[in-house]
């Protein structure tokens, strides 16, 4: 297609193809076959994930700075677990949106500015069950090895877990550029191309790897969000037999079974292919509404999970939190309000 033909062809309706939906991981490997939603559809579409992506962010921002300013806080292995996830999800949820948006406004990226977004996208996509799977152990010493917890679960090897974190994504995901850089040198440095992880890696290597890399990790996390639920549930029943209320191990195990939901929300991502096959065959005349409202369910919703996990269960990041939220609404309605809420921050 022409410079002018492309120019008159967004100018009537943005183009949408099934690989932006699942910019972060995976998708469906038809970035060849393009379908057009009229204009208001488009710009409406953007407007809703833009209003969608900065709400999540704001709370998820809001989070981080309460967090930031208590001390009760960034010196508890817990809530530092915690608000890595938070961070790993705006992130993530920041990317997403950046490339779904280029999908309408721009359609092609240069290819090593997509290889950037596609590496941030699957270090965080990485990140999130191995996150959730060092919360879950947490949890677990903590109900079910009260006395050392103090000294299992230190600042310290907080720290040394959430590198390793990044370092097995980086493991896991490294590679694939440095063989794809290596084998199209020249596609790298001076292509365009439609930014998805399939446009990107096409080694049939690179393919491999990727799903024998997340099925081990996947069985990895999903073993340990079983082990550590099970014990707890064990010792909440045994508390309960007894006749002595554990409160703490109650709430644990309800962590745990947010843990997993929030898990299995990730999980969507990997599977993501063979979601987009079964709507479209049950639903072929809506295929890009389908396309749509997966995105929204698959790469959106799940970040705002980590928000109510911690964020609005805590009893603690509750009261602190309330304060920032509300002293910011206020702020906003009535500017006399900045110097009180000023003394918060």
């Amino acid at each position: 297609m022409s410079g002018d033909e492309d120019t008159h062809t967004r100018a009537q309706s943005e183009i949408l193809t099934i690989a932006s939906m699942n910019s972060s991981v995976h998708s469906v490997n038809m970035s060849s076959l393009t379908y057009r939603d009229p204009s208001s559809t488009a710009v409406a579409k953007n407007v809703f994930i833009l209003a969608l992506g900065l709400t999540i962010n704001y709370i998820n921002g809001t989070l981080i700075h309460t967090f930031r300013k208590h001390q009760i806080f960034y010196t508890n292995p817990r809530y530092v677990l915690f608000i890595h996830l938070v961070l790993n999800d705006m992130i993530q949820l920041t990317v997403t949106i950046c490339l779904f948006v280029l999908s309408y406004v721009i359609y092609r990226i240069q290819t090593s500015l997509c290889c950037l977004f596609i590496t941030f996208a699957s270090f965080t996509t990485l990140n999130t069950p191995l996150n959730l799977a060092i919360m879950a152990v947490e949890c677990y010493i903590a109900i079910c090895l009260p006395l050392r917890h103090a000294e299992l679960c230190t600042i310290r090897r907080t720290y040394i877990l959430i590198s390793w974190i990044w370092a097995m994504s980086a493991i896991s995901t490294l590679p694939d550029v440095f063989l794809n850089v290596a084998k199209e040198p020249e596609r790298y440095i001076y292509a365009s191309i439609f930014c998805e992880r399939d446009n990107l890696f096409r080694h049939p290597i690179s393919l491999q790897k990727r799903d024998i890399s997340f099925t081990v990790y996947l069985i990895g996390v999903w073993l340990t969000v079983f082990f550590t639920y099970f014990k707890i549930f064990f010792v909440a029943r045994a508390a309960k037999k007894a006749k002595s209320e554990d409160r703490n191990a109650k709430k644990a195990r309800n962590t745990i079974l947010l843990h997993g939901f929030q898990l299995m929300m990730c999980m969507l991502t990997y599977i993501y292919h063979t979601i987009m096959k079964a709507l479209i065959y049950l639903f072929p005349k809506h295929y890009i509404n389908v396309i749509f409202v997966c995105y929204i369910f698959i790469q959106i919703l799940p970040r705002l999970i980590s928000p109510i996990v911690y964020g609005l269960r805590d009893k603690t990041f509750r009261q602190h939190l309330k304060k920032y939220l509300l002293c910011s609404v206020i702020a906003s309605v009535t500017p006399w309000t900045k110097a009180k809420c000023g003394s918060l921050s």
